[in-house]
């Protein structure tokens, strides 16, 4: 999975923005924390979710499955708007 070419990553003052073009269903912008954006910058390169976490798990130290159902939350709800691909 990768990020869909017709989402463009921003960060702002500490905010994370993923921001839909014209050429999608979705329309509006997403917006969240490091975490967001941590997965936003993987995802500019073909990747999977297990690599995913494996890499913010080496980045993080954080409670057993914490980072797992993070990255399967921001996964799953960036899949429903079409912005992996």
């Amino acid at each position: 999975m990768k990020l869909n070419k017709e989402f463009i990553p921003h960060e702002s003052h500490g905010e994370v923005m993923l921001i839909a073009t014209g050429n999608t269903k979705f329309s509006g912008l997403v917006r969240g924390n490091k975490i967001l954006g941590d997965v936003l910058e993987l995802l500019r390169e073909e990747t999977t979710e297990a690599e995913i976490v494996k890499k913010m798990r080496d980045k993080y130290d954080a409670p057993e499955g914490k980072i797992e159902g993070d990255v399967h939350k921001v996964i799953t709800e960036l899949s429903k708007i079409g912005a992996i691909v």
